[in-house]
C-alpha cells in the first residue's frame, strides 16, 4: 500500500520504521525482542533487495523462494520417515527422537508434515504467480491472507498429530490386526 501512495521510496522506509517500531514496542512491554529483531533483519533484507532493484515486487522474493524451500524440506523429511513436523514438536516438548521408532506417531506425524509441505506450497504457487504477472497489490494482498490462517491450519494439524500420535494401544498390547 505504501508504494502505491508515496512510491517505492516512502514504501521501504514506512516497512522498515513499522518493523522497529513492533520491536520497540516488544523492548518496552519486556518481551522476548528475538522474534522483532529477526522481523527487523528480514524487512530490511527484503527492503535492501526492492532498493536495489528498484521494483515494489521485489520485496516479496525471499518469502516467495523460502515457501518453495520449506515446502521441499518438510517433503523430503517424509520420504525420509523423518517428518519435520515430529522432529519440531518433540525437539520443543523435550521428549527426545525415541517417537521416530512409533509407527503411529511417524505417521500422524507424516500427515501434519504433509499438510505443511501442502500450505508452503500453495503459498510458493499463488504468490510467484502473482510475482510473474507483476501484481504487487495482490501479492502483498495474498501473502497477508495466506500468512497467519494458514499457519493456524498448519499448528492445528501438527497438534491434531501430536494428540492422534498418543492415542492407541500401549506398549506391548495387542491390535485387532496382530490378532
Amino acid at each position: 500500500m505504501g508504494n502505491s501512495l508515496g512510491g517505492l521510496r516512502a514504501a521501504i522506509i514506512a516497512a522498515v520504521a513499522l518493523a522497529v517500531a513492533i520491536a520497540a514496542e516488544r523492548l518496552l512491554r519486556k518481551e522476548s525482542v528475538m522474534p522483532a529483531v529477526g522481523g527487523v533483519f528480514g524487512v530490511a533484507i527484503a527492503a535492501g533487495i526492492s532498493w536495489w532493484t528498484g521494483s515494489a515486487k521485489d520485496y516479496f522474493l525471499i518469502g516467495i523462494w523460502s515457501n518453495l524451500a520449506l515446502a521441499v524440506v518438510f517433503a523430503l523429511s517424509v520420504l525420509a520417515r523423518r517428518p519435520l513436523a515430529g522432529v519440531v514438536w518433540y525437539s520443543m516438548t523435550g521428549k527426545g527422537m525415541a517417537w521416530r521408532e512409533d509407527r503411529r506417531a511417524r505417521r500422524c506425524f507424516g500427515i501434519a508434515t504433509i499438510v505443511l509441505t501442502v500450505i508452503f506450497a500453495a503459498r510458493f504457487a499463488v504468490q510467484q504467480y502473482l510475482y510473474a504477472a507483476d501484481e504487487v497489490g495482490s501479492l502483498g494482498t495474498a501473502k497477508i491472507l495466506m500468512g497467519y490462517p494458514l499457519l493456524a491450519v498448519g499448528v492445528l494439524a501438527v497438534a491434531w498429530a501430536a494428540r492422534a500420535s498418543r492415542r492407541g494401544p500401549e506398549a506391548g498390547e495387542r491390535t485387532p490386526r496382530q490378532s
